[in-house]
């Protein structure tokens, strides 16, 4: 092997161009393919950047092509010499560098390397689990490093685009305090003080909100954020968020904010995306989707025929309309042609969401036809195909049942029919706002009332009164921003009085003294001239997901999590030996 000594990379394999034909250039990098033709070798240096194309002829004589013959994929190697232009049959048009060629005159091997267990192939067959294993090989393959990439050239757009919207970037405490209202902490031990544990921060939403009070009226991070929750493809144990927050400040204007931020984000990727964003209310969204996270790229809208049959003698039905519930459908594509192992099928994948059947209504040249019991007059029938709009040869796929079911049930089917009928368009970027959330949701488990997102949210002015006689019916000025079915961000208006506080604590369950306990530091600053403020926080790693069109966050990750939460490169969370135990004052329990 060589040293590098004095040796300077002139410039990277991609940033050679056409025009320096003739000049001396130096690269460096790992050798991705070798082509032996006998009386010329040629050889594909790769770096972040891309490959060029390096050749040696077998009648040097200064011992360069019997180094070349040393050469195994993924040495790393500098090679210097001349910039030609490669024969006009031999270009490669699928390479920014496939018209020229560096002549090697000298060529270093700075270090060499084991038999990678998988070719830096941009698809590979290879199992996730063991490219997790070698992540830093992984990372070597050109759709990683493109992701990569993306990633930082959003976040410095992103940073540059609130720059000159007058926000400071300002860090805060990643050792924080246990303020457990939602996903679980990750706790840290504090030797000094025995018995104690400081907090990894979820979000730095206490923080922020005391930087409003701090008057920094305009404050940003691209902060990471740790929850300890069960994870699926588009959640990490830490993640990272676009964190914002602004006082003295409108919905609207953190509405045309990001959308500002999104639409030049998405120029990033050559994609223009249309602002304003649609609005919807969170109650439009359900009865209209069955969710709050809507896909607004296709049609399949639910439709409600509860009126149909609240008078019906079939009594499931009409104990369900009775009871509160709801009697929805969707027309479904090609619904006529529907088989009966197919709509089984269908039976089976909503009864995954809670739904105790489905039931269809067709409408054929004979008339309205229905999996329904004969019970059902056909006046109902009738009714109920007006109401979807049912067309000659249409059907309506109908779930029962209350409204959480209802809802989940119906989004999950509709998204079903859009894949099983290719009805979603690629490409194609739909994003929307959805406003006016409930404040509170009732726990059945816990048997109280929780926050829809957080206990700092602030409800609407109108609904204060309502907090103390129905919780429930409390609208909360918050808002998501949602791509084709993903939310990307979400955010609310704040609490900056210290008595509308109190009271949703109170609404909460959370009395004065465990208030006190747990956010005194919050309540005491609300007392100092708290200015009104909002905010809302972006996931950078679910936006670079969809910008890059991958599939998991995974993917734009540097150094990501199983779905078990461990890293196998590293091979953490591991044991710790017994004497750092003993100096946090702690004892695993069998």
């Amino acid at each position: 092997m060589d040293e590098i000594g004095e040796l300077r990379r002139t410039c990277y394999c991609n940033d050679i161009k056409d025009k320096q034909i003739g000049e001396m250039v130096t690269v460096m990098g790992w050798v991705d393919r070798i082509r032996d033709l006998g009386n010329l070798t040629f050889v594909d240096i790769r770096d972040r950047t891309g490959i060029v194309q390096v050749v040696i002829s077998s009648d040097k004589k200064n011992g360069l092509h019997g180094k070349i013959k040393q050469l195994r994929s993924e040495y790393v190697v500098s090679v210097s010499g001349p910039l030609i232009e490669r024969d006009a049959e031999t270009y490669n048009p699928s390479l920014p560098t496939g018209k020229v060629e560096v002549a090697v005159e000298d060529i270093k091997i700075l270090n060499t390397s084991l038999t990678p267990p998988f070719p830096m192939d941009s698809e590979i067959s290879t199992s996730e689990e063991t490219r997790l294993k070698y992540r830093f090989l992984d990372l070597r393959r050109n759709n990683l490093q493109r992701n990569m990439e993306l990633r930082h050239r959003v976040t410095m757009e992103i940073r540059k685009e609130l720059d000159e919207n007058h926000f400071l970037e300002i860090e805060t405490p990643i050792l924080n305090k246990s303020t457990p209202e939602g996903a679980r902490d990750y706790l840290v031990p504090s030797r000094v003080q025995k018995g104690s544990f400081y907090a990894l921060p979820q979000s730095p939403q206490l923080f922020k909100q005391l930087l409003m009070v701090a008057s920094f009226d305009r404050y940003f991070q691209i902060a990471r954020c740790f929850r300890d929750e069960d994870l699926r493809a588009d959640r990490q144990p830490e993640f990272t968020q676009v964190d914002i927050e602004m006082s003295f400040v409108q919905p609207e204007e953190i509405f045309e904010l990001i959308e500002n931020l999104l639409k030049k984000v998405f120029r990033l990727i050559g994609q223009e995306i249309e602002t304003p964003f649609p609005r919807f209310s969170y109650d439009e969204v359900m009865n209209r989707f069955g969710t709050d996270r809507p896909d607004t790229r296709f049609g399949l809208e639910l439709q409600d025929v509860s009126d149909c049959f609240k008078t019906t003698p079939f009594q499931v039905f009409r104990n369900i309309v009775a009871d509160g519930g709801f009697i929805k459908g969707i027309v479904a594509p090609e619904g006529e042609s529907y088989s009966r192992k197919e709509i089984d099928d269908l039976t089976a994948f909503v009864r995954l969401y809670g739904a105790t059947g489905l039931v269809w209504i067709k409408s054929t040249d004979e008339g309205i036809k229905s999996s329904l019991p004969k019970i059902v007059p056909a006046e109902e029938l009738e009714s109920a195909a007006r109401e979807v709009g049912l067309k000659p040869g249409q059907s309506c796929l109908l779930i029962a049942g209350k409204s959480k079911t209802v809802h989940e049930s119906l989004s999950a089917l509709r998204l079903h029919l859009a894949k099983k009928h290719n009805l979603i368009p690629p490409g194609k970027c739909n994003f929307l706002w959805v406003r006016d959330f409930p404040l509170l949701e009732w726990d059945e488990e816990d048997n109280r009332w929780i926050a829809t997102h957080h206990p700092f949210t602030s409800p609407r002015d109108e609904d204060l009164d309502l907090l103390s006689t129905d919780p429930g019916k409390v609208k909360a000025k918050a808002y998501d921003v949602v791509l084709n079915g993903l939310e990307i961000g979400g955010g609310s208006i704040r609490i900056h009085r210290n008595s509308v506080q109190k009271k949703v604590f109170k609404a909460l369950g959370i009395e004065s003294e465990e208030a006190e306990n747990r956010f005194g530091f919050l309540l005491r600053a609300l007392r100092y001239g708290a200015p009104p403020h909002g905010g809302i926080a972006l996931g950078l790693d679910r936006l670079i997901m969809m910008l890059a069109g991958e599939k998991s966050i995974r993917s734009v990750i540097a150094f990501p999590k199983t779905a078990r939460a461990i890293d196998l490169m590293c091979e953490a969370p591991s044991e710790v030996d017994e004497k750092q135990l003993r100096e946090l004052h702690i004892k695993i329990r069998e």
